[in-house]
């Protein structure tokens, strides 16, 4: 027997076995990809900030683009000409309308509260809500299926800050945005970049008409809401026409809430002031949903409204308030990557 040739195979112990080393490779994807979610959430509201901050350089950037249609200039010129545009509305718009608006918050505030207690009242009155129903218990029970919904920017500072940084990120990014395209494409594999490069400029092109969209629609419903409930003898309209106009910036949710504060309003000073307020909200997102809104899906990504409404839900839950603003520019550079992929991979299929 002992002159018998045996015939050894590597056995769980031997590190230079091949199952031993395949099992060593599937764990370390597995424990790399734990660590990478990990460091993706941790960092969360780090990448929102620098997702924000590309949405203003997108922003931005098609400001220059349509100067210099008519401007025949540099684009460091048309860009000092467009971020002094922008300063020199908001320092227009605190200016001449902050001090009245401003003395309008706590009117505000008094009137929902006391129309909000009147619609629990009419509630209690019908059988709709329990009898012992308060206005702080309402309210936690409305945002307690949102959760987080403002636990990313908690306070006043934090707000301000986050704000700050994405601009000053966004003005670093559209001062010299092939420069940061550059540098993302150099730690591709060469054989990728041409990919990351059409993929870029479509995510581009989609965003700068994605948020030309959403302005227009912010200055629609913000003058027009202002306008036509002037008209209509409701007070506040200035102030509840800003607050239309900036929760514009968040489809779906935004028209919901400042329908509430529409229609409470409205209804505070009778029947006839309430209706009006109700038309008023109504025409406004008629010409929003079915003027605006389409001509704009027809020259960048068009999102089903219910996938917005879900991904505004998830994102504000997850990743607070900035998640809930950023929701929508951030499925869409999705749909466009996947979009991007999927005729690359067809057209090496073919």
């Amino acid at each position: 027997m002992s002159g018998e040739e045996r015939t050894e195979t590597p056995g769980p112990a031997d590190n230079n076995g091949p199952i031993v080393g395949r099992e060593l490779v599937r764990a370390a994807v597995w424990l790399g990809l734990a660590a990478a979610i990990f460091l993706v959430w941790t960092l969360s509201q780090t990448i929102l900030v620098i997702i924000g901050a590309f949405v203003i350089c997108q922003m931005l950037d098609g400001g220059t683009r349509l100067l210099g249609r008519i401007l025949p200039i540099g684009r460091s010129w048309r860009l000092l000409i467009v971020c002094l545009a922008v300063l020199g509305f908001m320092i227009w718009v605190v200016y001449f309308a902050g001090a009245s608006i401003m003395g309008q918050f706590d009117m505000l505030r008094t009137t929902v509260t006391q129309q909000s207690a009147r619609v629990l009242a009419w509630g209690q009155s019908m059988g709709l809500s329990a009898s012992g129903a308060q206005m702080d218990q309402v309210g936690q029970q409305l945002m307690g299926s949102i959760g987080k919904l403002t636990s990313a920017v908690g306070t006043a500072f934090g707000a301000l800050s986050s704000i700050a940084m994405i601009v000053v990120l966004g003005l670093f990014f559209a001062a010299d945005p092939k420069l940061y395209e550059r540098g993302i494409a150099w730690m591709l594999p060469l054989d990728g970049r041409e990919s990351f490069y059409k993929t870029a400029a479509k995510m581009g092109h989609m965003l700068r008409m994605l948020m030309f969209g959403r302005l227009i629609g912010m200055a629609v419903e913000g003058v027009g809401t202002w306008a036509l409930l002037a008209i209509g003898g409701v007070p506040m309209a200035g102030l509840l026409g800003i607050l239309t106009g900036l929760l514009a910036f968040l489809p779906n949710i935004g028209a919901i809430v400042s329908g509430v504060l529409i229609v409470l309003v409205g209804f505070s000073q009778g029947v006839d002031t309430g209706l009006w307020a109700v038309g008023v909200y109504c025409v406004v997102q008629v010409i929003d949903g079915y003027i605006i809104v389409p001509m704009v899906a027809k020259r960048s990504v068009d999102l089903a409204p219910a996938l917005v409404l879900g991904a505004q839900l998830l994102f504000g839950a997850l990743f607070g308030i900035l998640g809930l603003a950023l929701a929508d520019p951030i499925v869409a550079m999705i749909k466009v990557m996947l979009e991007q992929r999927s005729r690359e991979a067809a057209a090496e299929a073919a």
